[in-house]
């Protein structure tokens, strides 16, 4: 019996093992990933995104066929036939491998075009560039420490050297030293030197220098310009990070001939600050695109400017704080481009119009994992990326969800846009997170002239921008349809606008001769008056009796009623995205009759001590009859708004404040009206007016919080003694 019962918990330990290794073995890896791949939407926040690329392998000393392991790689490529290039800067050497990782060969060695024995010095920075045949491939070497460019052939036999150039245009006390370099199709060689602040290096072919390109903004005080003429090159180089306009690699999209730099220079408040403005401006981008003349063209379209990290602030750690900290670019497939963040070791990747696609990395011991992340290259559909820490380099391999994403770019590049649309929506069934894809969907149809059914695409990503684009082209065609029936309603609204106010006209003057009493009507057509004539109306309103409380109240009342009307009647421009807030009846009602009343209040408090002749009821009515040209142009501009395009939201933000300006001036006119007061003294007297509304404030805020302190205390008393009885 004893061994029956044995041979029972051996079968079914045996049978939950088995199901163990055989579930392990179907949960798909990105289960367990090392990281977690996210984007960000409009909102500023990250959303959780499947994997778009997964690590399959760190390739090490031992894996390339190396007998002396990396030390202090510096830079990481590849070329066309997918060879890989490093910069072994700590060893003095290139290595170069295969497309399997296998070693081909070392570059460190050589005998100079003197024909004397040569060697490499600490080199940062490699590039490969290839005749258009690509037959014929170059081998271009930062030799930092010597302070030359190297060059040799596909086999790494030397061809020649670029010594430091030499030109007017470089200070006396200047110190090259190339750190990174990129050559165009044309042969024209870019060099970033890691303590030169005027721009981009360009040389010709043969080395010649002819200028510099994509000079960035100096932070640089005038005092901290003329001290670096008297430091010693040791210190200039050890104070290049306080200079914001040092690059610190560059890379070249050759298919376009266009350059990606990037800088960790910067001032980090300088970053955050372009962040948070969601500027379209390169000025402090930490990664820049230029052609050939240093033109900063790069699109940043996207909701946020391509700058790493967007939620620095809640991803933060004691550890990690601050905005990313950019030091490398790498072009992939279908004019996409990576970036890579030292700090937190990063990628984020890009397409060409600036959205982002996808961001992932971390740091930790597990594969995909970075230690310190140091260069970036695509190989392929594969990203390698190499770790200076660990001495080795990750190999990722897209994924199913990246190759859709890509082949969703593809299409939208060859202007395939039903595969386009296709596509992007398989995007979303495995991420309907990706505001991206929503977008690509909107301009797909845009593009096929679907601009009514692109709208909701565009509203799903609160894209208002593209929005913009397609109802442009909506109202076009509706304006172009209905051109006669547009006309009449704008000369009919024109006609009764001039009616209204001729019709308030004609009472105000007949109420002023007839000595008859005052009706309620009467009283809200005078308030039309008033805002055209404010010196003559604030006098009659006082003295004349032509308004009074049920008057204010009123205008009051329709001020409460256009502001609630603008918070619920917007158009989608005012109010698509998170910033948009609805706003309540009662938040209205306190947002009108709070400053009002604070005025009131704080203006007869300092006129009864400064000789003001206006009583408590005179200042109410006064400023409540100021409200009128709140409904006259606000209402105009939130009806407008449904209609307007985004090149148009400036003119409805004039308009409303227009009204608060005319608001303003009415106030300041009343006042001085009201109390009889010269125009100096009315200036004194609103000064003090705004200081009083202030002192009020803080005296009610400090009572409130009194009273709540108090009653805590009784509620806390009241517990107690009902506790001990």
């Amino acid at each position: 019996m004893q061994n029956n019962k044995m041979k029972c918990l051996k079968v079914i330990l045996c049978t939950v093992f088995a199901c163990v290794m055989i579930f392990g073995a179907v949960i798909p890896a990105s289960a367990g990933s090392a990281y977690q791949t996210y984007t960000y939407g409009l909102g500023g926040y990250a959303l959780y995104s499947p994997d778009a690329y997964t690590a399959w392998d760190s390739i090490d000393a031992a894996d390339m066929g190396l007998e002396v392991g990396l030390e202090n790689p510096g830079d990481l490529i590849t070329d066309a036939d997918k060879n890989v290039y490093i910069a072994d800067t700590g060893n003095n050497r290139i290595v170069v491998l295969d497309r399997y990782y296998k070693l081909k060969f070392t570059i460190s060695t050589f005998d100079n075009d003197q024909g004397v024995p040569d060697a490499l010095s600490a080199p940062q920075g490699v590039f490969v560039s290839e005749a258009n045949n690509k037959s014929e491939k170059t081998i271009w070497v930062c030799d930092t420490a010597k302070n030359r460019i190297v060059v040799f052939d596909a086999e790494g036999n030397f061809k020649r050297i670029i010594e430091q150039p030499e030109s007017a245009l470089f200070e006396d006390d200047a110190v090259y030293r190339p750190v990174a370099i990129a050559v165009d199709q044309y042969n024209r060689i870019y060099v970033v030197s890691s303590t030169t602040y005027q721009g981009v290096i360009v040389l010709t072919e043969e080395g010649k220098f002819t200028g510099f390109i994509g000079a960035q903004a100096v932070s640089l005080t005038p005092w901290e310009i003329i001290w670096r003429r008297f430091q010693t090159d040791e210190q200039r180089e050890a104070q290049a990070q306080n200079i914001s306009s040092e690059f610190n690699n560059i890379t070249i999209n050759a298919e376009l001939g266009l350059i990606y730099v990037t800088t960790s220079s910067i001032k980090e408040s300088d970053v955050a600050s372009a962040i948070t403005s969601k500027s379209t401006e390169g000025t402090y981008s930490p990664v820049k695109l230029l052609n050939a003349n240093g033109d900063e063209i790069m699109r940043r379209n996207g909701f946020w400017m391509p700058a790493g990290e967007i939620d620095y602030s809640t991803l933060s750690t004691s550890e990690i704080t601050g905005v990313s900290k950019i030091i490398d670019a790498a072009v992939g497939p279908e004019n996409t481009w990576s970036i890579i963040d030292e700090k937190r070791q990063r990628v984020y990747t890009y397409d060409f119009d600036g959205n982002l696609l996808f961001a992932f990395g971390d740091t930790g011991r597990q594969l995909g994992n970075i230690g310190s992340i140091e260069a970036i290259a695509y190989q392929g559909d594969n990203m390698l990326i190499l770790d200076k820490s660990n001495k080795n380099f990750t190999v990722f391999q897209r994924t199913e969800y990246g190759d859709i994403l890509l082949s969703a770019i593809e299409a939208e590049n060859d202007q395939d846009f039903d595969l386009a649309i296709n596509l992007w929506t398989e995007v979303l069934k495995r991420n309907s997170n990706f505001d991206a894809a929503y977008v690509g969907i909107g301009q797909a149809m845009y593009r096929n002239k679907d601009y009514v059914n692109s709208l909701e695409y565009f509203e799903s990503a609160y894209d208002t921008a593209n929005w913009s684009n397609s109802y442009k082209e909506i109202r076009k065609q509706w304006m172009s349809d209905y051109f006669l029936v547009l006309i009449i309603i704008i000369v009919a609204l024109i006609i009764g606008v001039l009616f209204f106010f001729r019709a308030m006209g004609k009472i105000n003057k007949r109420v002023a001769v007839s000595g008859k009493k005052r009706t309620f009507g009467h009283e809200i057509a005078y308030g039309f008056y008033i805002i055209f004539h404010p010196f003559d109306g604030f006098w009659d309103l006082k003295h004349e009796k032509r308004g009074s409380i049920r008057g204010a109240l009123f205008f009051i009342g329709l001020a409460i009623a256009t502001f609630f009307y603008q918070s619920v009647g917007q158009g989608y421009l005012f109010t698509g995205g998170y910033g948009s807030t609805y706003s309540g009846f009662m938040t209205q009602v306190l947002g009108v009759l709070v400053p009002l009343l604070l005025f009131v209040l704080a203006n007869w408090c300092l006129t009864t001590l400064f000789e003001g002749e206006g009583s408590f009821k005179d200042v109410f009515i006064a400023s409540s009859y100021c409200l009128v040209p709140i409904p006259l142009l606000v209402i105009p501009a939130t009806v407008y708004s449904n209609f307007c395009i985004s090149t148009e939201v400036e003119i409805i933000t004039m308009i409303t404040s227009l009204a608060f300006i005319w608001l303003g001036l009415l106030l300041f006119f009343g006042t001085m009206v009201t109390h009889d007061y010269t125009m100096g003294k009315n200036v004194i007297t609103i000064l003090g007016t705004v200081v009083a509304m202030v002192f009020i404030m803080f005296i009610a805020i400090l009572f409130t919080t009194l009273v709540g302190k108090i009653v805590s205390l009784i509620t806390n008393i009241v517990t107690e003694i009902q506790y001990r009885m």
